[in-house]
């Protein structure tokens, strides 16, 4: 039982030890063993420091990725976002264009409107200012421009009216 003890514990540093000893042939061999152990002892302390710097690291190391795995979802969703952001605002710039043009358009017909009306008022009143004249001026019509009124209540006659004079005279009233 001790020697399992021993096996286990120091089997293998003894051993390794021990080999070293018999390979240099040191003059005190025992103490040649002692710093030998003590370095062995050294060596493996900082072989476990080791291995525990490189978990370490190796566990900061994944923390970083994570963490640059999280900015890099980040960055895709701000820039998702913005994407977004941008079409909303193509979107209202296309709804602010078309209603610019539909105003714009609505403003043409309200001009061609006013315009017709304006032309359609200029031909009335062209028609308006035709005197009799030139509506009695067909063949076969009488001459009306002139005419001799009866006598009034007095008895006397009424000078001769100029009929196209009153004609110009009304349209200009109205």
């Amino acid at each position: 039982m001790e020697s399992q003890y021993l096996k286990q514990c120091l089997g293998d540093c003894l051993k390794k030890g021990l080999a070293e000893v018999v390979e240099h042939r040191p003059a005190d061999p025992i103490e040649y063993l002692a710093h030998w152990i003590y370095r062995y002892r050294r060596n493996l302390d900082e072989g476990e420091k080791r291995m525990l710097e490189r978990a370490e690291l190796e566990q900061e190391r994944e923390a970083a990725l994570a963490e640059l795995e999280i900015l890099r979802k980040r960055e895709e969703e701000e820039r998702m976002i913005q994407q977004k952001l941008e079409e909303q605002r193509q979107a209202e710039l296309e709804q602010e264009r078309q209603k610019a043009e539909l105003e714009q358009e609505r403003e043409k017909l309200e001009l061609q409107s006013e315009e017709d009306n304006v032309q359609l008022q200029q031909e009335d009143q062209k028609e308006d200012e035709k005197t009799v004249s030139e509506l009695t001026d067909r063949p076969g019509t009488p001459d009306l421009t002139k005419a001799e009124e009866e006598p009034d209540q007095s008895g006397q006659p009424e000078s001769k009216t100029d009929l196209t004079a009153e004609a110009e005279e009304s349209s200009e009233q109205t």
